[in-house]
């Protein structure tokens, strides 16, 4: 496990202070050295919030990101970890603390995309999927909710495929994320009392290196959705800060979908 981390920065001025709804918390993103999670991680600094994120290989992306925080003027740390391995998921968390002294927000982000017939799933590809997509965002919020206080929030980024799926070969993934909403009202109910918060968000298709809106079957998922066409990963980023912020603290125990109206 490796670190990157940027020294403490100012905002440009006081008005900047006063303005960003996030000055003084700490976020966690897993996952964000690119895509969604890259686009989480810029927009909570952008509201003020300085960010650890993880990344699992690839470190020049991981420091794209964390420059792009420290340009706000925010504080950032990457840390590289598997999401497949819980002992690493915990590190980050605890590497989160031990360097800002406090976390508020978590945003499981981390996420694998398994897709082939149900023939062709390995249970190697099963297990992986659910390690991915549903443990570790268990386990970084076990870790992460102890050092928590009233007003933590803990965001999920599911699928639009847990409502709706259209295409064959995605048995494992829609498992996967569809059983985030289970954890996601379990996390409510057990946490409200302490005034944390649980959502979940479901993008749709979104134009991202992985699903890119000029790729193969891009026209078809295009297609499903009302308005017809891609979203961006700003878009998901967007509701994400809405809900770390003071919009997202009478929300708990729900998804909302960012997602075109594929699900519709």
């Amino acid at each position: 496990m490796s670190f990157h981390s940027n020294a403490p920065t100012q905002t440009d001025s006081a008005q900047t202070e006063r303005l960003a709804p996030l000055t003084g918390k700490v976020a966690l993103v897993t996952g964000g050295s690119r895509g969604i999670g890259a686009a989480v991680a810029t927009r909570l600094a952008a509201d003020g919030g300085d960010v650890v994120l993880t990344y699992q290989h690839r470190s020049d992306r991981a420091a794209e990101v964390v420059a792009a925080v420290k340009a706000a003027g925010r504080r950032a740390l990457a840390v590289q970890a598997d999401s497949a391995d819980a002992a690493a998921v915990r590190t980050a968390v605890e590497a989160a603390v031990a360097e800002f002294g406090r976390l508020d927000i978590l945003v499981n982000n981390a996420g694998l995309g398994v897709l082939a017939p149900l023939e062709q799933l390995s249970i190697d590809d099963i297990d992986r999927s659910l390690a991915v997509n549903v443990r570790a965002p268990l386990v970084a919020a076990q870790a992460a909710v102890p050092h928590m206080v009233d007003g933590g929030r803990i965001i999920t980024i599911g699928s639009c495929v847990a409502e709706r799926v259209a295409f064959p070969g995605f048995t494992a993934y829609a498992t996967s994320k569809s059983a985030l909403l289970g954890l996601t009202k379990a996390l409510a109910r057990e946490l409200g009392g302490r005034g944390i918060t649980a959502t979940l968000v479901h993008p749709g298709p979104t134009d991202t290196d992985m699903n890119p809106a000029d790729g193969p079957g891009a026209e078809a998922q295009s297609a499903l959705t009302s308005l017809g066409r891609y979203g961006h990963a700003a878009d998901v980023a967007a509701t994400v800060a809405h809900l770390a912020g003071e919009g997202g603290r009478y929300m708990t125990g729900t998804a909302v979908a960012v997602d075109g109206g594929f699900a519709g």
